[in-house]
């Protein structure tokens, strides 16, 4: 490779990485200033931590948010896993091409045509049949899992398409039953493909603001509801507080399902082997 071109793509690679990551470490950096300007250095301080940890609005917010995208990622994982292993294992029941056009169309769809469309559903729902009574954290779950569906159907599907069967057919010609095999040979081996999915789910569903916006009621306010809020009136260091601990939190969630999934890998190699 000619040596201005090697410049070149490393210049490229440093100057994508800092637009990536420079901003991210700036909020890092001023989640511990003194000062209560935004971008002024006033001396390190954790002080922006404390008062956030008094702050029970951004408490109640991030108890709900964490609360919604558990339920959400549980939610996805069940549905979407199950409708990956139709789609992809029953390949000849009627209406297949139709369902797999349906599992795209959450993810082409903008969300404020999607909240909107959901909203109108539980109106229409209320005056038909008294239900929901109020939007809140069940319409949120919902609207929430639609989205989420998808991308664990697409996650799993890419992974079950190219899976190697002969196993599973060596443990059935010994006897094993159907749920048998799934439980002990499917399930482990896939498992890399559904924790990813259910991690994309959690992620999405903790960061939703537009969805949540349309579904949500009194007493029923998101943490990025919260945030949202905040900023459109001035940034408070607190965000930059809370910021620095979901960078924390996600980051260390990554490294530790990255380790355990690569050690799982590793075992499967070594069984085939």
């Amino acid at each position: 490779m000619p040596l201005k071109r090697a410049k070149f793509l490393l210049t490229a690679l440093v100057f994508g990485f800092a637009f990536l990551y420079l901003p991210i470490i700036s909020v890092v950096v001023f989640a511990f200033n003194d000062s209560s300007a935004l971008m002024t250095w006033g001396g390190f301080s954790t002080r922006w931590f404390q008062s956030l940890f008094q702050n029970e609005r951004v408490l109640e917010a991030t108890a709900l948010s964490i609360h919604i995208a558990l339920v959400t990622s549980i939610i996805a994982v069940i549905i979407g896993t199950l409708a990956a292993i139709v789609m992809v294992r029953y390949k000849k029941f009627k209406g297949r091409p139709f369902f797999n056009s349906l599992v795209t169309a959450p993810l082409v769809m903008p969300d404020v045509m999607v909240g909107l469309a959901l909203l109108m559903l539980f109106i229409f729902l209320f005056q038909l049949l008294g239900w929901p009574a109020t939007r809140g954290a069940l319409t949120i779950i919902i609207g929430h899992s639609t989205i989420a569906i998808a991308y664990v159907i697409l996650i799993v599907r890419a992974r079950l398409s190219d899976f190697d069967t002969s196993m599973e057919e060596a443990a059935m010609d010994l006897g094993a039953r159907p749920l048998t095999v799934f439980m002990k040979i499917t399930l482990p081996n896939i498992m890399p493909s559904i924790a990813s999915g259910g991690l994309l789910a959690f992620t999405l569903s903790f960061d939703d603001v537009i969805l949540a916006s349309f579904l949500s009621g009194p007493g029923s306010t998101t943490l990025p509801m919260v945030i949202f809020s905040s900023v459109r009136y001035g940034v408070n260091p607190e965000i930059n507080a809370i910021a620095t601990l979901i960078i924390a939190v996600v980051s260390t969630s990554v490294l530790i399902v990255g380790v355990v999934i690569q050690r799982r890998l590793k075992t499967a190699s070594k069984l085939k082997e």
